[in-house]
C-alpha cells in the first residue's frame, strides 16, 4: 500500500471509527448472503451477527434470521418474543355493529348543590372554624362566629318586647311588637332555640354562629378572621360533589339527533372500562359565544367522590345504524399514509401483514369489508410492535410491497 493511501485511510478512521464496523458488519451479511448461507442477528442489537442460531450475548435474545432480500411481508418470532411483546390473536367472525359518535365532554359542578354562605349581618368575623378550601362538612357544622352590634341591638328590642308580654300578657298590641322582634332575630339566621336561650337568659349575645347549611367541600374561602364583612357578603362557598353535570360539545348540525330524555352512555377518563348511563337533561339552544358549538348536559351520580370536576369525560351517542357484519378491535387495525392493514398468523410464529379495507367504526370495533376471511387469526395486541419489529429486520414497510403489486 502507498503512503498517501495509507495515511487517507488513518485519517478517515479517526474522525469515523465507527464506520468500519458499520461496512464490516454488511459486508459480512452480503458476503453470507452471496455464499447462500442464512445470517442471524439479535433485533435489539443488530451488531451481533452470526452464520448459525443462538441466543444474543447482551440480552439473550433468540437470534432471528437477517434477510432483506425476501420479499414477503411475513415475520417470524420465537415465543419469548411473542410473549415479550404480548403478541394475542382471536379468530375472525361476525357479530353486531352498532355505530355511535364521540362527544368530547367533561365533568363539571352541579350548580343545583352548590350553596354560597353570605353573612346574615354587618360585623367582624370573630372566629373562622374552617380556614382552608378542600374541607368537607357536614350540615349543620358550624362555619364561622361574627360578632355584631345590630344583632345585639335587635336582641335588645326583642327583650323589652318580651318583658312587655310577660307583664301584660293579654295585651294584643305587645304580642305582635314581641312577634315582629322574633321574626327580625329568625331572618338574622337565629334559630327558636336561641331565642328561648335569649329570653331564659335575659341577655343579649352579640356573637352569631353560621351553620353549614348542606353537606360538601369548601370550594372557595372569601374572609378571614377579623375581617369586617357588611351585610349579604359572601363568607364562603360549598360544594357538594355527590353528582356532577356531563357536558359535551356538539355542531348545530348534530343536535338534530338528540333529545331531552335520550340515554347515553358516559366514559369518564381513566374510567373506560366502566361506562356510566345518564340521560340528556338539556340542550342549549343556542350556539356559545366565541364559537359554532352547543352544549348537551346530563346528570352522573358520583358516590364516594370518586371524580372530580374537570375530569374528561366523553358522551357515547348511538346511531340508529347496526348491521351484522365482519368486525375487529379498533387497536387491531394498524392506520399509516398507505392505508390500514393488520397482522395474520399464518402458523405459529409467523405474522403476515395483509391490507383491508374498514367501514363503519365505534369507540371499540370497526367493520372489516375486505382483506381477511372467517376463521383467519388476527393479531389483536401487539400490532404496532410487529410493524416495527417487521422494519427493524426487513428494513423496509410491510405494505411497500402491496403499494407495487
Amino acid at each position: 500500500m502507498k503512503r498517501k493511501e495509507f495515511l487517507r485511510l488513518a485519517t478517515v478512521a479517526s474522525f469515523a471509527p465507527g464506520m468500519f464496523l458499520t461496512a464490516c458488519q454488511d459486508d459480512k451479511k452480503k458476503q453470507a448472503a452471496t455464499a447462500g448461507q442464512k445470517t442471524y442477528t439479535c433485533p435489539m442489537h443488530p451488531q451481533i451477527i452470526q452464520d448459525k442460531p443462538g441466543s444474543c450475548p447482551i440480552c439473550g435474545m433468540d437470534l432471528v434470521i437477517f434477510d432483506k432480500s425476501i420479499k414477503d411481508a411475513a415475520i417470524i418470532l420465537g415465543e419469548s418474543q411473542i410473549a415479550l411483546a404480548n403478541i394475542t390473536t382471536m379468530t375472525v367472525g361476525s357479530g353486531l355493529l352498532s355505530n355511535s359518535k364521540r362527544l368530547n365532554g367533561r365533568l363539571a359542578v352541579n350548580p343545583d348543590q352548590t350553596a354560597v354562605v353570605s353573612s346574615r349581618a354587618a360585623g367582624r368575623i370573630q372566629v373562622l372554624y374552617v380556614k382552608e378550601t378542600g374541607v368537607a362538612v357536614l350540615k349543620g357544622q358550624p362555619l364561622y362566629k361574627i360578632y355584631s352590634e345590630q344583632l345585639s341591638a335587635l336582641q335588645q328590642e326583642y327583650l323589652l318586647a318580651h318583658a312587655q308580654v310577660q307583664q301584660f300578657p293579654a295585651d294584643a298590641r305587645f304580642i305582635a311588637i314581641e312577634k315582629a322582634a322574633r321574626q327580625k332575630l329568625r331572618l338574622y339566621d337565629q334559630s327558636e332555640e336561641d331565642i328561648q336561650g335569649l329570653a331564659a337568659m335575659q341577655k343579649q349575645d352579640p356573637f352569631i354562629t353560621y351553620r353549614a347549611p348542606m353537606n360538601g367541600t369548601v370550594s372557595e374561602l372569601s374572609v378571614t378572621e377579623g375581617q369586617y364583612v357588611s351585610e349579604g357578603s359572601a363568607v364562603l362557598r360549598l360544594e357538594d360533589y355527590s353528582s356532577l353535570w356531563v357536558e359535551a360539545d356538539i355542531y348545530p348540525a348534530e343536535a338534530a339527533g338528540i333529545r331531552t330524555g335520550q340515554k347515553v352512555q358516559v366514559q369518564v377518563a381513566g374510567w373506560e372500562d366502566k361506562p356510566q348511563q345518564i340521560r340528556i337533561d338539556f340542550i342549549t339552544p343556542a350556539i356559545q359565544s366565541g364559537s359554532q358549538l352547543m352544549q348537551v348536559r346530563g346528570t352522573i351520580a358520583n358516590p364516594g367522590n370518586r371524580w372530580q370536576p374537570g375530569l374528561q369525560a366523553n358522551i357515547i351517542l348511538p346511531t340508529s345504524d347496526t348491521i351484522n357484519t365482519m368486525t375487529l378491535p379498533v387497536d387491531a387495525v394498524i392506520r399509516d399514509a398507505k392505508g390500514t392493514h393488520v397482522w395474520i398468523e399464518t402458523k405459529p410464529g409467523t405474522f403476515q401483514a395483509r391490507v383491508v379495507l374498514i367501514g363503519m367504526q365505534n369507540a371499540d370495533l370497526v367493520e372489516i369489508k375486505e382483506g381477511i376471511a372467517k376463521n383467519e387469526k388476527v393479531v389483536v395486541t401487539g400490532a404496532y410492535l410487529l410493524y416495527s419489529e417487521y422494519v427493524l429486520k426487513k428494513g423496509s414497510d410491510p405494505m411497500a410491497l402491496h403499494q407495487h403489486e
